[in-house]
């Protein structure tokens, strides 16, 4: 999250309305995450871009937050199983 204030502070988007700031960053992360979507079936690093994508979101929107920490749960699960 540190890093994404940082981000926003040299694009300045921290001096913009908050309101314009949600679309702005709504845009951007939406796109990344559906390029990564679209990774699932073309080749790319799927499994890269779209927490990407979700991290860029989670910095506006409390589900993207959600989403990020249940899917922390089930990589750990999976490691667990895994081992």
């Amino acid at each position: 999250m540190k890093l994404m204030r940082r981000i926003l502070t040299r694009a300045g988007l921290d001096r913009v309305p908050p309101a314009v700031r949600k679309i702005v960053i709504a845009v951007i992360g939406a796109t990344i995450f559906l390029i990564g979507v679209a990774l699932i079936v073309l080749p790319g690093p799927a499994f890269i871009v779209i927490p990407i994508g979700l991290s860029i979101l989670a910095s506006e929107f409390i589900w993207a937050q959600r989403v990020i920490k249940r899917g922390r749960i089930f990589l750990e699960k999976v490691v667990r199983v895994a081992k």
